[in-house]
Parts: C-alpha cells; structure tokens; sequence
C-alpha cells in the first residue's frame, strides 16, 4: 500500500496525484529496486474501487499491472476490459485457499483499506509493505481503521528511495498480538 505520512491512502475526493512526489534524497536507491520487486508478483489482489480507480488512471498512463493475473473481489458486475483480469464475488478464505495457493506463489493485495482490512482481520495476509510518500494530508481515506485487529509485526526491511518514498517492509506474525 502507498500512504502519504498521516496513514491516508487517498484524498476525500479519491485522487492521488499526490502519489507524484518532487522530493529528492540523496542517499536513497532508485527504484529499479521497486520495478524488480513487480516481477515477483504472480498474481494482484484488489477491492472493486481500486479496480476502477486503475482502469480510470489507465486512460492516461495504461494499465499498471501488466498482463499478470489479476482477482477483482466484488459483487458488482464490472466491466473486464483485459483477459488477465478476472471477478471474484464469494468468500475471501475460499478465495485464498482454493483459488490463490494453488495457483500462485507470491500474490500482492494492491488495495484498497477495505479489502486489505478484510484480510488482515481474517488473518489471510503474511507481510505488510507500505510505501510512505514524503507528505501529510490531513484528511482522506485511512490506510488501517478500526476494524482491523492488534497484531504482532517484524520488519523485515527499510529502504528510502531517491524520490524521497520509504517502503517498510513487515512480516505479520501469526497467533500473536501485544
């Protein structure tokens, strides 16, 4: 997840030209590192409005996830512009369980909070990497409500990119929370 430093995810308003950040730091990497990381992913996870704020964004810079797989979870019917892309409308743990361990080694849950708080509550999400952009918003869409329950993390990294961007990178321990 991307988040500016106060925990939103988004402006009120949903937008996120905020994501483009004129910070520079000097001892940072590039994100070569970041585009590296993107190959890994076998599979992309994300909540109905996510899906439709990419496909709106995808007017102007294309589709960020490329061609691979990816699960829109809604009980909307939406419309499926690209073959790599299909709905799933039932049960998260089955979703997981029998759709996504199967098939798929490391699968990344793009967003948004609501989703992402969903498997964090069920305890189907193993690591948490949150990108922080070098500014406060004030108001929006939080990151983490209050929905989702106390749990027990370990980083596992840090690493501050040019662009002024800190990605943090935390292993979720199971079975344990403070």
């Amino acid at each position: 997840m991307v988040s500016s430093l106060d925990g939103l995810i988004a402006k009120k308003d949903n937008s996120v030209s905020w994501f483009e950040t004129p910070d520079h730091y000097e001892n940072g990497i590039t994100e070569e590192n970041a585009e590296a990381f993107m190959k890994t992913i076998d599979c992309f996870v994300m909540g109905s409005k996510t899906y439709e704020h990419a496909l709106e964004l995808s007017k102007d810079y294309g589709w960020a996830y490329g061609d691979t797989p990816t699960v829109v979870v809604s009980h909307r019917n939406l419309p499926v512009e690209r073959n790599n892309i299909e709905l799933y409308a039932g049960e998260l743990h089955k979703l997981v369980e029998e759709h996504l361990k199967p098939r798929y080694k490391n699968v990344w849950l793009v967003g948004g909070a609501e989703l992402a708080g969903d498997f964090m509550r069920l305890k189907l999400a193993d690591e948490i990497r949150l990108s922080v952009i070098p500014i406060i918003l004030g108001e929006g869409i939080p990151f983490f409500k209050d929905t989702v329950p106390e749990q027990t993390l370990h980083l596992r990294n840090v690493s501050g990119y040019k662009t002024g961007i800190v990605e943090m990178w935390y292993e979720i321990k199971k079975g344990e929370a403070s």
